[in-house]
């Protein structure tokens, strides 16, 4: 399908509107970056026209320009239901995504100032970098895919937006030094783990060879075109060489590029267009004797002082002239009428999803119904059930049945909508595309290597609070199963800080799921995946632990937090310990703890609570969910000891605490690397976990004459 369009766009538009659509783009990015009045050069340049301090990229954007202006004949010619997204690998080219939005009107259709006209056009050039948008590819520019800050999770990404997608084809644009990250290198074999899977769309690389990285050549403009073959042909893709330099071989290559592609995830050879185009194309050989062209010169601005250096003015003045912006853009700031053919049509409203209703009930549902079972029986029922709904994956780095997840169809296949690849990066990459693309998908995976996802992350909630901002709707939250915990594991494989790192960020998408037991968990994941917009990591065991009363669930879904009446005394408005826990494992130990206290000491006026959500604890209007201060003096009293346990860092409880932490009242246990290996009993006796460890704090914390005389 995709050839056949290409063909008939290359038919039905001229090449010299791709080459006018070209010259415009490449024109627009040089003059955001230095340009400060006289946007079309309808009076003689002067030093005083000019950015004091040019700032921005010039290097990535003139191939960027070349493929975009290829696209948009095809993109005109999408018939019903198809659909082109362009994922970008480096955020730098965004004087390109602005260009572009300008002139297809839809950076005007969001910024009012921005619009095609006279004003618009010089405010877009003379106020980049604009502060309320920024200077790299955020989704504050409409049209234009880019997810972090990263190079290398780009290829995966589009992967991610083609799953289940067998009417989308994602052209990504990929730099070479970009090809020099484990992640990108990982993608191109990571495809073939997805056959199998499904109807998939298409993903068409697109390597911008230009020979540079940021700091000098590139390893892969090393190769020569023999070894270049070679190695894509190892990788599973057939390239398609061009130079960009004229638009009709350029569009020819991508023709063929289209002719030679498959869906996602079909067996034999895939195809990549490599445009060789130089880095900074159209940069000055030289200035005043200086090489500037096939230099690093060209990555930000190829001339940084123009407006005090003659020599970079004149050539500047000449670089400028030669695009012959009046001849791209009319005195109102239109395009030009015979490059309008090649600009892609208006596009639809951006992705995004309905809320869901009755988050809550479905997920108390879900855990009453899951009863007292183990782990592994409680939780994939909840994955096959979300999985029966569609648009929905399930990705993990080859641990599912390690993590004693079983997914398997009853003929021991495993079901078309699970994909393991030993990979972290390549699992968050993919989710990240399929979420993005308004569908649920979850990760799964053991909770001492998500770490390595930690950066990726980060960058997707950077993304998603610029999405917000930008005002765009919603879409379907990152979801983390984290799960063989280090409590039973070896020393090498004990690692919570995924937990720390997120909530560091301050971020208020995060939430972070404690749940007490397997019903628990089954709950927090159906509502996790149910709603949208959040980044939430569910904390849960694989072992056997114990099995509590479901009568609180709804409260500890609903609140983050609820106390468990059956381990609390009655009626006590100020207890003698609050008991307080966090995770499956915290809670075994913690009601074991109670109940002997209960049989032991009965003159003890006992409270205990289960944190389901640690947000919770936050300094109220720091987080959505955080207690109020009534609330929090109702759960944690005023005088009472407080001893507190959870899964992960000690810290995390502290950090989120802030300003109302409740000082040396309270206790809190957790992990604490052991320096060593050491056995499951030991490690809870290092963090002060063990039953003898427990009741000896307890104890101490509360004397055996108690006060009678507390109100």
């Amino acid at each position: 399908m995709w050839h056949d369009l290409a063909q008939r766009a290359q038919e039905s538009v001229t090449d010299q509107a791709v080459a006018a659509l070209t010259d415009a783009l490449d024109y627009l990015c040089l003059a955001q970056l230095y340009l400060a009045d006289n946007p079309l050069l309808q009076q003689p340049l002067r030093p005083a026209h000019l950015k004091k301090k040019p700032a921005g990229h010039w290097g990535v954007c003139p191939p960027v320009n070349r493929i975009l202006a290829a696209l948009g004949p095809l993109q005109r010619a999408l018939p019903a239901g198809a659909d082109l997204r362009v994922v970008h690998g480096g955020g730098h080219a965004a004087p390109s995504a602005l260009a572009h939005a300008y002139l297809t009107g839809r950076l005007g259709d969001v910024y009012p100032w921005l619009t095609r006209t006279a004003k618009g056009l010089h405010a877009l050039i003379t106020g980049f970098p604009h502060p309320e948008i920024g200077s790299e590819i955020t989704p504050l520019i409409p049209g234009h895919l880019y997810t972090g800050g990263q190079l290398g999770p780009a290829l995966a990404v589009a992967q991610g937006t083609v799953l289940d997608a067998p009417h989308r084809l994602s052209v990504v644009l990929i730099g070479d030094g970009e090809c020099e990250t484990g992640a990108t290198a990982a993608s191109w074999l990571g495809s073939r783990a997805l056959r199998g899977t499904g109807r998939h769309g298409t993903v068409l690389p697109v390597v911008l060879l230009n020979g540079q990285r940021m700091g000098g050549p590139s390893l892969l403009a090393g190769l020569t075109r023999d070894e270049l073959t070679a190695y894509f042909t190892g990788l599973g893709h057939q390239p398609v060489y061009t130079d960009g330099t004229d638009p009709a071989h350029l569009r020819t290559a991508l023709t063929q590029a289209l002719a030679a592609s498959r869906p996602l995830g079909s067996r034999g050879p895939h195809s990549v267009l490599v445009l060789t185009l130089p880095k900074g194309h159209g940069a000055p050989a030289t200035v005043a004797g200086r090489p500037v062209a096939g230099t690093r010169a060209v990555h930000k601005t190829p001339l940084p002082d123009p407006v005090r250096d003659r020599e970079q003015f004149t050539a500047l003045s000449a670089w400028l002239a030669s695009y012959q912006p009046q001849q791209l853009l009319t005195s109102d700031g239109h395009p030009s009428p015979h490059l309008i053919p090649a600009l892609p049509p208006p596009r639809s409203a951006p992705t995004g999803c309905e809320p869901p209703r009755g988050c809550i009930a479905a997920s108390t549902a879900v855990a009453t119904a899951t009863g007292p079972r183990p782990f592994p029986a409680a939780i994939a029922p909840v994955f096959s059930a979300r999985a029966h709904h569609g648009d929905f994956r399930l990705f993990s780095p080859d641990e599912l049945s390690s993590n004693r997840i079983d997914l398997h169809d009853a003929d021991g296949s495993t079901p078309p909508w699970v994909v393991e690849v030993l990979n972290e990066e390549l699992c968050h990459a993919w989710a990240q595309g399929y979420t993005e693309t308004g569908r649920r998908a979850l990760i799964a995976t053991y909770e001492a290597f998500a770490p390595i996802a930690t950066s990726l992350i980060t960058q997707q909630l950077k993304h998603r609070a610029a999405r917000r901002h930008a005002g765009l709707p919603p879409l379907p939250s990152i979801v983390y199963l984290l799960t063989s915990l280090g409590w039973h594991n070896t020393y090498t494989h004990q690692n919570p800080a995924l937990t720390s790192a997120l909530l560091a960020t301050g971020d208020l998408s995060v939430h972070v799921l404690t749940p007490a037991d397997p019903a628990r968990t089954a709950a927090a994941l159906t509502f996790a995946l149910r709603k949208l917009d959040r980044c939430t990591l569910v904390i849960a065991g694989k072992h056997p632990l114990t099995h509590h009363p479901h009568d609180t669930i709804e409260e500890e879904i609903r609140h983050g937090i609820a106390p468990w009446p059956h381990l609390s005394h009655p009626g006590a408005t100020e207890p003698d310990l609050v008991l307080a826990s966090a995770g499956d494992l915290p809670a075994h130990q913690l009601t074991a703890l109670a109940r002997r206290l209960r049989a032991q000491r009965p003159e003890m006026r006992l409270r205990y609570l289960h944190i389901h959500d640690l947000t919770v604890l936050a300094e109220p209007g720091t987080r959505p969910l955080a207690l109020t201060d009534e609330a929090f003096t109702r759960h944690f009293g005023t005088r009472a000891p407080i001893l507190a346990a959870t899964a992960g860092h000690p810290a995390d409880l502290h950090a989120l605490l802030g300003r109302r932490h409740p000082g040396p009242r309270l206790t809190v246990l957790g992990y604490t690397d052991p320096g060593r290996p050491c056995t499951s009993e030991r490690l809870l006796h290092h963090c002060h976990l063990d039953t003898t460890s427990l009741w000896e704090r307890a104890t101490a914390l509360v004397p055996h004459t108690l006060r009678r005389n507390l109100p």
